[in-house]
């Protein structure tokens, strides 16, 4: 070894990157486009929620750039559960459903970054530096979304039947799987409905949704 090569400067340690999207092409195209910039390595790339856990408890990167809706748990269910099996890793949500009520969920699971698909993938770059600095970026035109379209209304048992019932099973089976009396089910669907001004359960579903409260 010539003296001059033990003294180069050593390059400053990258950005460790995981991305989660189920959708294969999108996130191959952009797990390309940041390998081409200088301080981000992506070291694991997952298509679902829990194959997103399993990559960070193997990986242990810096940053988790979660699709908000992905099969076996959503983007804001693996970022609360990355809050306490990998503490050190900032998370953010990219989604092209940037629905209100998803933006307080996610800032509820310690998610750092929440920006719309629609972004650049040299201003994502970015914004995974910030969130990787301890900073938080909030994409402006959905922060104010959700300003304006204030707080969910339902109570989370009522968000939680109706839940239940969006795949359009009978009362007799949410009351069985939420072990409440039928009748006590009926009133919180009813309620729920009422709150939404919706015309029945289904229709309360479809405007929750809508929403992001669901």
């Amino acid at each position: 070894m010539n003296g001059h090569e033990s003294h180069r400067e050593q390059p400053a340690q990258r950005i460790r990157v995981l991305l989660a999207d189920d959708e294969h092409l999108i996130r191959g195209a952009l797990a390309a486009l940041l390998a081409l910039e200088d301080d981000l390595s992506v070291v694991a790339e997952a298509a679902s929620g829990p194959e997103a856990l399993a990559m960070a408890r193997a990986h242990s990167p810096d940053v988790a750039v979660l699709d908000l809706q992905m099969p076996g748990a959503d983007g804001v269910a693996v970022a609360a559960s990355l809050r306490t099996d990998a503490p050190g890793c900032g998370t953010m949500i990219v989604t092209g459903h940037g629905r209100p009520g998803h933006l307080k969920r996610a800032l509820e699971a310690g998610v750092r970054g929440f920006v719309p698909k629609t972004v650049s993938a040299q201003r994502l770059a970015e914004i995974i530096r910030t969130v990787h600095a301890g900073s938080r970026y909030i994409d402006p035109e959905l922060a104010a979304d959700a300003i304006s379209s204030g707080d969910s209304p339902l109570t989370a048992r009522e968000a939680e039947l109706l839940e239940l019932a969006a795949d359009g099973a009978p009362v007799a089976e949410i009351a069985a799987r939420a072990r409440l009396a039928q009748g006590t089910v009926r009133n919180y669907l009813s309620a729920a409905t009422a709150k939404l001004g919706a015309e029945n359960r289904h229709a309360a579903v479809r405007a929750a949704r809508e929403r992001g409260w669901l």
